[in-house]
């Protein structure tokens, strides 16, 4: 069945609007009487038959809930290093398929791309629309979300207090990703620091570590693409954890 993000929830019914109901409407072209599942960022699923399609708004009426298992039961951040091209959106998309939590773009001194104000907000505003896109098709019921653009000093202010910081890092040969691993506690959020093109430099990985108690971690042997790294990091924490296979 198709998937919407609900817009409005009331008793026993709810609304979808703007892009929700265009896409329903003149993209599916779905009618009075189709069954569709929604979903409201809080866990819960909505099984309804459409009531009646209007020029703004699309009419549901819920038949069944359920709480499907499908978050993953590790709270896993990836803050990023703004990176040019797509490589930012294939981290989102792949990202929130995989079972990410959330995404905070980070400003650093390697980076290529430079996003401020209206320009910032609207690259955001895009990056979470891949992220509505890319839960509705993975079947999650939380919608990750992408934080505003932030620098350095502001960053620990959007994750939780209790968060355990990890920076895969290319000079770093010994501390062993699983190693590390091993003395986290699932329980926690755990935040992955990644480079943009070029890798943090060594100021940045020293701010991580002193200021925020960042693990500094080897991913192997191998120089690995910014957007490779975010995805293989996320996927062994996910995967050391339970929540994957």
């Amino acid at each position: 069945m198709n998937r919407f993000k609900i817009t409005e929830l009331g008793q026993d019914v709810f609304w979808l609007r703007d892009s929700e109901r265009d896409h329903l409407a003149k993209v599916l072209r779905l009618s009075p009487g189709d069954i569709i599942v929604g979903f409201d960022n809080t866990g819960i699923e909505y099984t309804a038959v459409i009531v009646k399609i209007e020029d703004k708004s699309v009419t549901c009426r819920v038949l069944s809930t359920d709480h499907p298992d499908v978050e993953a039961h590790t709270t896993v951040y990836i803050v990023a290093g703004l990176s040019k091209g797509e490589k930012m959106e294939w981290v989102i998309q792949k990202g929130t398929e995989l079972g990410m939590e959330g995404l905070i773009p980070l400003r650093t001194k390697r980076s290529v791309m430079h996003l401020e104000g209206s320009k910032a907000q609207d690259r955001v505003a895009r990056w979470q629309k891949i992220a509505a896109e890319a839960s509705k098709q993975s079947h999650r019921v939380r919608e990750p979300q992408v934080a505003k653009v932030c620098d350095w000093q502001d960053l620990a202010v959007h994750l939780p207090e209790d968060t355990q910081w990890l920076i895969p890092y290319e000079e770093e040969k010994t501390q062993r990703f699983t190693t590390v691993l091993d003395s986290m506690d699932s329980k926690r959020p755990i935040a992955l620091l990644i480079g943009p093109e070029g890798g943090f430099a060594e100021t940045e990985v020293a701010f991580a570590q002193e200021k925020l108690g960042a693990k500094s971690v080897t991913l192997g042997p191998r120089i690995l693409r910014t957007e490779t790294a975010a995805l293989a990091a996320l996927t062994m924490v996910l995967a050391h954890f339970g929540d994957l296979g």
